[in-house]
């Protein structure tokens, strides 16, 4: 696997190595201890998978306490992943960065603890499947607005698109006004 630093304090894209041939392909997407000879001592303890529409936006979601990171991946179709930081005492505070991930470029992302995650599907529909460190704990869980301004995060919608979202995504928070980490 390649391990590639991004533009955000510790969020790392994962090129894995895929070998293909006329029956299809085999990629490993998970070892522990190369992760962790790569900086990523993580320890999972639950694994999502979800598939969604076209032009859906999931997020951008963290969590307060029981905070996750996450090692996201897609098995179908393809994403714009979203990462804001959320961590008062990173280098890169405040700052949004985006990738696609899909199944043709096999491409994973580790989202470290103390960032807002989410994802817009691009492809008529997509499998997203994530591995965490914690466990889904709904009183902590959080929703920094997807348009937030000072987030600014680049979400590739067609020109007067508006993503589907769900009700809890559209009562996402102002940077300014979301519970921030130290």
């Amino acid at each position: 696997m390649k391990f590639i630093s991004t533009p955000i304090h510790g969020v790392v894209l994962i090129e894995p190595k895929v070998f293909g041939d006329a029956r299809g392909f085999f990629l490993e997407s998970w070892r522990e201890q190369e992760f962790a000879d790569n900086g990523i001592p993580a320890r999972f303890v639950q694994d999502n998978h979800s598939r969604s529409a076209q032009w859906t936006l999931r997020g951008l979601h963290f969590q307060i306490q029981h905070t996750q990171g996450k090692l996201v991946r897609v098995t179908h179709g393809s994403v714009y992943d979203a990462v804001v930081d959320l961590r008062q005492r990173s280098p890169t505070f405040g700052r949004a960065w985006g990738v696609e991930l899909s199944d043709q470029n096999h491409h994973m992302l580790w989202v470290p603890e103390g960032l807002a995650h989410g994802i817009l599907v691009t492809s008529s529909s997509a499998d997203f499947l994530y591995k965490c460190t914690d466990v889904y704990s709904p009183p902590h869980e959080r929703t920094l607005a997807w348009n937030d301004a000072r987030a600014a995060v680049q979400w590739p919608l067609p020109a007067g698109a508006r993503p589907t979202l769900s009700s809890k995504d559209m009562q996402g928070q102002a940077f300014d006004a979301v519970d921030k980490f130290p």
